[in-house]
């Protein structure tokens, strides 16, 4: 990471600068969580079953919508993002829903020096890894956290998905991670008209390196699955087949858009 030292900088200030707009967008749909509506997804709710009375640490929260929705499920929830904007919103939304639900601001490997704490559940999901260098050590991080037995619970975008140029034209990008990926952006996922301009570093993970981090850090994967679809239609060119599912208008279901896993600590 010695040739980009300063990701955390530049990725802290991309995400503060996106987080009002995106609370403002149709995408997050706020009105919609603020009346009870959970943002958790099909795929989500069933890898994390009946989470009452568990204690639970989400990583890279962003505003913590999903971390609310899990505390909404009856869980012990506490929400980490790097992004100060972010982690001020979250705690303002859940003092305004009176939801027992914490939330830090810290660097994701920084964390175990900001919480003292385990965990039955660590959660991540959608557009997280790809913000990280080194995924042996977010592995240590997820093992960290976990009591003996506790489970790791994961959905994400495929880095399949991450290989194409923004229209789904090309391959543009290694599917390995060979090198940080440097944008400048207009607008956002979100909302894509915004007049915002943001620069981002990013990596590319395979899933071979997502799985062998894991398991050369204590956890035993229990499942692993691919998915045809996304439930979010955050991606140019894309097209709704299904309510909330999700894909490319030029690949339907050739490609995989989405994965998940199940892992516990040993």
């Amino acid at each position: 990471m010695e040739k980009n030292p300063d990701y955390i900088n530049i990725n802290q200030k991309a995400w503060n600068d996106k987080t009002d707009v995106h609370i403002a967008s149709d995408f997050y749909n706020m009105q919609n969580f603020l009346d009870g509506k959970s943002t958790l997804n099909e795929i989500e709710l069933q890898l994390l079953g009946d989470i009452s009375g568990k204690n639970i640490l989400h990583l890279q929260c962003h505003f913590g919508q999903d971390t609310m929705s899990i505390s909404r499920m009856g869980a012990k929830a506490t929400g980490i993002d790097l992004s100060n904007k972010a982690i001020e919103r979250a705690n303002e939304i859940a003092n305004q829903l009176k939801l027992d639900t914490d939330f830090i601001c810290c660097d994701l490997y920084d964390a175990p020096n900001h919480l003292n704490e385990k965990f039955d559940n660590v959660f991540t999901s959608y557009g997280t890894i790809g913000w990280l260098p080194d995924l042996d050590k977010w592995a240590k991080v997820v093992s960290h956290f976990l009591k003996p037995n506790g489970k790791f619970i994961m959905a994400d975008f495929h880095p399949v998905v991450w290989m194409y140029d923004n229209d789904f034209k090309e391959v543009f990008y290694s599917y390995f991670n060979i090198e940080p990926i440097i944008e400048e952006e207009t607008g956002t996922y979100a909302e894509k008209d915004a007049q915002l301009s943001t620069k981002t570093i990013s990596w590319n993970h395979p899933i071979s390196e997502i799985l062998n981090s894991l398991i050369s850090n204590n956890l035993e994967i229990n499942s692993f699955n691919e998915y045809d679809y996304s439930p979010y239609s955050c991606f140019n060119a894309i097209e709704e087949f299904e309510p909330n599912k999700f894909r490319i208008k030029t690949f339907g279901n050739k490609i995989p858009m989405v994965y998940s896993i199940k892992a516990t600590k040993k």
